[in-house]
Parts: structure tokens; sequence; C-alpha cells
């Protein structure tokens, strides 16, 4: 993976995991349900990881043949 890439994914990782920190903070602390678009928001970021995790494997396979 190339370094640039790398860091892509790097970054969505740091702000999945800060915004699903945040939403078990609410969960334990204060008995409240995370607001719908924010759990939206933290699927789109998972979605948006998805999608440059397989555009790598993508090329890798198409390279093959």
């Amino acid at each position: 993976m190339s370094a640039t890439k790398r860091e892509e994914v790097s970054s969505h990782l740091r702000y999945i995991r800060l915004e699903l920190r945040e939403m078990h903070q609410m969960l334990i602390k204060e008995d409240l349900l995370p607001d719908p678009n924010e759990a939206q928001e933290v699927h789109a970021q998972l979605d948006a990881l998805l999608e440059l995790l397989s555009d790598k494997k993508e090329k890798k396979i198409k390279n093959q043949f």
C-alpha cells in the first residue's frame, strides 16, 4: 500500500474511532442513544474506508489477467 493510501486509511480509522468513542460515552455515561445522523456518518466513513481498500484489491485482480 502506498504511503498516501496508508495515511488516508489511518485518517479514516482515527475519525471512526473518535466518533465511536463519543457514541460509547453517550451510551455509558448519559444512557442516551446516539443521534441517527451520527450513526449514519460513521457508517458512511466505514463505507468510504471499505471502498478505498477494495479498490486496491480490484486493481490487483485486473492486473493478474
